[in-house]
Protein backbone atom coordinates (compact mmCIF):
# COMPACT_ATOMS: atom_id res chain seq x y z
CA UNK A 1 0.00 0.00 0.00
CA UNK A 2 1.07 3.74 -0.91
CA UNK A 3 1.79 6.34 1.19
CA UNK A 4 -0.97 8.20 -0.50
CA UNK A 5 -3.26 4.89 -0.10
CA UNK A 6 -3.11 5.05 3.30
CA UNK A 7 -3.31 8.94 3.89
CA UNK A 8 -6.69 8.35 2.13
CA UNK A 9 -7.65 5.86 4.44
CA UNK A 10 -7.23 8.60 7.01
CA UNK A 11 -9.67 11.00 5.08
CA UNK A 12 -12.54 8.53 4.33
CA UNK A 13 -12.33 7.17 7.71
CA UNK A 14 -12.92 11.03 9.23
CA UNK A 15 -15.21 12.24 6.49
CA UNK A 16 -17.44 8.87 8.17
CA UNK A 17 -16.98 9.67 11.53
CA UNK A 18 -17.60 13.90 11.20
CA UNK A 19 -20.15 12.99 8.46
CA UNK A 20 -23.19 14.60 11.17
CA UNK A 21 -21.48 17.77 11.99
CA UNK A 22 -21.17 21.28 10.87
CA UNK A 23 -18.55 24.32 11.30
CA UNK A 24 -19.90 27.23 13.60
CA UNK A 25 -20.30 29.15 10.70
CA UNK A 26 -23.52 31.14 8.94
CA UNK A 27 -23.20 28.82 6.24
CA UNK A 28 -22.67 25.53 8.62
CA UNK A 29 -19.98 23.89 6.23
CA UNK A 30 -19.35 20.13 6.54
CA UNK A 31 -17.31 19.71 9.52
CA UNK A 32 -14.74 17.54 7.20
CA UNK A 33 -13.63 20.74 5.80
CA UNK A 34 -11.37 21.58 8.71
CA UNK A 35 -9.07 18.38 9.46
CA UNK A 36 -8.79 18.09 5.42
CA UNK A 37 -7.96 22.23 5.44
CA UNK A 38 -5.15 21.30 8.88
CA UNK A 39 -3.19 18.45 7.26
CA UNK A 40 -3.40 20.24 3.45
CA UNK A 41 -1.87 23.44 5.42
CA UNK A 42 0.68 21.13 7.45
CA UNK A 43 1.97 19.65 3.72
CA UNK A 44 1.41 22.71 1.62
CA UNK A 45 2.86 25.30 3.65
CA UNK A 46 4.27 23.35 6.66
CA UNK A 47 5.58 21.59 3.61
CA UNK A 48 5.35 18.29 5.83
CA UNK A 49 5.52 14.70 4.21
CA UNK A 50 5.47 12.23 6.89
CA UNK A 51 2.63 10.06 6.87
CA UNK A 52 1.84 9.87 10.16
CA UNK A 53 1.71 13.48 10.93
CA UNK A 54 -0.90 13.97 7.99
CA UNK A 55 -2.84 10.84 8.75
CA UNK A 56 -3.11 12.36 12.24
CA UNK A 57 -3.90 16.10 11.25
CA UNK A 58 -7.01 14.52 8.84
CA UNK A 59 -7.94 12.24 12.35
CA UNK A 60 -7.12 14.67 15.10
CA UNK A 61 -10.84 16.22 16.42
CA UNK A 62 -11.90 12.07 16.17
CA UNK A 63 -11.41 11.21 19.49
CA UNK A 64 -12.66 14.45 20.95
CA UNK A 65 -15.93 15.25 18.94
CA UNK A 66 -16.90 11.57 17.52
CA UNK A 67 -17.44 8.32 19.21
CA UNK A 68 -14.52 6.96 17.65
CA UNK A 69 -12.02 5.29 20.43
CA UNK A 70 -8.33 4.94 21.07
CA UNK A 71 -8.31 1.16 20.26
CA UNK A 72 -9.87 1.80 17.06
CA UNK A 73 -7.16 4.07 16.03
CA UNK A 74 -4.54 2.16 16.90
CA UNK A 75 -6.47 -1.08 15.12
CA UNK A 76 -7.08 0.85 12.33
CA UNK A 77 -3.89 3.66 11.73
CA UNK A 78 -1.02 1.90 14.32
CA UNK A 79 0.16 3.22 17.54
CA UNK A 80 2.02 6.22 16.21
CA UNK A 81 -0.69 7.86 14.53
CA UNK A 82 -3.50 7.25 17.27
CA UNK A 83 -0.62 8.82 19.96
CA UNK A 84 -0.41 11.73 18.10
CA UNK A 85 -4.24 12.28 18.29
CA UNK A 86 -4.29 11.58 21.84
CA UNK A 87 -1.84 14.00 21.99
CA UNK A 88 -3.66 16.54 21.08
CA UNK A 89 -7.06 15.80 22.27
CA UNK A 90 -8.54 18.16 24.74
CA UNK A 91 -10.52 16.21 28.17
CA UNK A 92 -14.07 16.97 27.84
CA UNK A 93 -14.43 16.08 31.21
CA UNK A 94 -12.73 19.21 32.02
CA UNK A 95 -14.67 22.89 32.35
CA UNK A 96 -14.18 24.98 29.00
CA UNK A 97 -11.94 27.29 30.55
CA UNK A 98 -9.64 24.54 31.93
CA UNK A 99 -9.50 23.01 28.77
CA UNK A 100 -8.13 26.19 27.49
CA UNK A 101 -6.00 26.54 30.01
CA UNK A 102 -4.53 22.75 29.84
CA UNK A 103 -3.30 23.27 26.14
CA UNK A 104 -1.18 26.29 27.02
CA UNK A 105 0.08 24.39 29.77
CA UNK A 106 0.46 21.17 27.87
CA UNK A 107 1.24 22.51 24.21
CA UNK A 108 5.46 22.74 24.95
CA UNK A 109 5.59 19.01 26.13
CA UNK A 110 4.21 17.30 23.41
CA UNK A 111 5.56 15.59 20.71
CA UNK A 112 7.05 17.30 17.34
CA UNK A 113 4.70 15.75 15.29
CA UNK A 114 1.76 16.52 17.72
CA UNK A 115 3.16 20.27 17.99
CA UNK A 116 2.77 19.98 14.03
CA UNK A 117 -0.96 19.10 13.89
CA UNK A 118 -1.21 21.69 16.35
CA UNK A 119 0.12 24.88 14.66
CA UNK A 120 -1.63 23.60 11.59
CA UNK A 121 -4.79 23.66 13.49
CA UNK A 122 -4.64 26.76 14.53
CA UNK A 123 -3.72 28.35 11.50
CA UNK A 124 -6.55 26.75 9.88
CA UNK A 125 -8.93 28.32 13.12
CA UNK A 126 -7.35 31.64 13.28
CA UNK A 127 -7.64 32.19 9.16
CA UNK A 128 -11.19 30.67 9.21
CA UNK A 129 -11.89 33.57 11.82
CA UNK A 130 -10.30 35.92 9.68
CA UNK A 131 -13.30 35.59 7.16
CA UNK A 132 -16.35 34.65 8.76
CA UNK A 133 -17.52 34.83 12.38
CA UNK A 134 -18.85 31.64 14.14
CA UNK A 135 -22.59 32.22 14.61
CA UNK A 136 -23.29 33.97 17.70
CA UNK A 137 -19.75 35.20 18.25
CA UNK A 138 -18.90 39.00 19.17
CA UNK A 139 -15.59 40.77 18.58
CA UNK A 140 -13.70 40.38 21.61
CA UNK A 141 -14.77 37.05 21.62
CA UNK A 142 -13.30 36.52 18.36
CA UNK A 143 -10.17 38.66 19.27
CA UNK A 144 -10.25 36.20 22.77
CA UNK A 145 -9.49 33.64 20.63
CA UNK A 146 -6.99 35.04 18.93
CA UNK A 147 -4.91 35.96 21.97
CA UNK A 148 -5.53 32.39 23.64
CA UNK A 149 -4.30 30.61 20.22
CA UNK A 150 -1.07 32.89 20.61
CA UNK A 151 -0.42 31.74 23.74
CA UNK A 152 -0.74 28.36 22.99
CA UNK A 153 1.60 28.36 19.30
CA UNK A 154 4.18 29.94 21.88
CA UNK A 155 4.73 27.32 23.74
CA UNK A 156 5.33 25.68 20.22
CA UNK A 157 7.48 27.63 18.33
CA UNK A 158 10.64 25.91 16.73
CA UNK A 159 8.94 23.17 15.06
CA UNK A 160 8.63 24.67 11.78
CA UNK A 161 9.01 27.98 10.47
CA UNK A 162 6.74 28.15 7.81
CA UNK A 163 3.70 27.43 9.95
CA UNK A 164 4.83 29.63 12.53
CA UNK A 165 5.75 32.48 9.61
CA UNK A 166 2.03 32.33 8.57
CA UNK A 167 0.57 32.32 11.73
CA UNK A 168 2.66 35.46 12.82
CA UNK A 169 1.49 37.22 9.56
CA UNK A 170 -2.15 36.68 11.09
CA UNK A 171 -0.96 37.53 14.87
CA UNK A 172 0.11 40.68 12.88
CA UNK A 173 -3.21 41.53 11.21
CA UNK A 174 -6.89 41.96 11.40
CA UNK A 175 -10.54 39.99 11.31
CA UNK A 176 -13.43 40.73 9.75
CA UNK A 177 -16.86 41.80 12.16
CA UNK A 178 -20.08 42.90 10.46
CA UNK A 179 -18.90 46.58 8.75
CA UNK A 180 -15.41 46.88 10.37
CA UNK A 181 -12.22 45.19 10.82
CA UNK A 182 -10.17 44.69 14.36
CA UNK A 183 -6.88 43.76 15.07
CA UNK A 184 -6.24 39.95 15.57
CA UNK A 185 -4.28 40.92 18.91
CA UNK A 186 -5.12 43.99 21.53
CA UNK A 187 -2.54 45.97 23.25
CA UNK A 188 -2.95 43.85 26.74
CA UNK A 189 -2.75 40.57 25.72
CA UNK A 190 -2.19 39.52 29.39
CA UNK A 191 -5.57 41.55 30.34
CA UNK A 192 -7.18 39.89 27.43
CA UNK A 193 -6.47 35.96 27.66
CA UNK A 194 -7.54 36.26 31.38
CA UNK A 195 -10.65 38.15 30.42
CA UNK A 196 -11.52 35.33 27.49
CA UNK A 197 -10.65 32.18 29.99
CA UNK A 198 -12.89 34.00 32.03
CA UNK A 199 -15.74 34.37 29.97
CA UNK A 200 -14.94 30.41 28.73
CA UNK A 201 -15.96 29.45 32.47
CA UNK A 202 -18.74 31.22 32.13
CA UNK A 203 -20.36 30.06 28.71
CA UNK A 204 -20.11 26.10 29.57
CA UNK A 205 -20.81 25.89 25.62
CA UNK A 206 -18.88 23.29 23.65
CA UNK A 207 -16.28 25.39 21.17
CA UNK A 208 -13.85 24.14 19.02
Amino acid sequence: RTMYSNLLDAVDFAAQKHSKQRRKNAEASPYIEHPIGVAKLIAQIGKVEDLATLQAAVLHDTLEDTNTTLDELKHKFGDEVAGIVQEVTDDKNLSKDERKRQQIAHAGHISSKAKLVKLGDKLHNLSSLQQIAPVGWKAKRIQGYFVWAHAVVAKLRGTNAHLEAALDQVFASSFKYDEGTFPTLPQNMETALEEYLNEMGEAGKTER
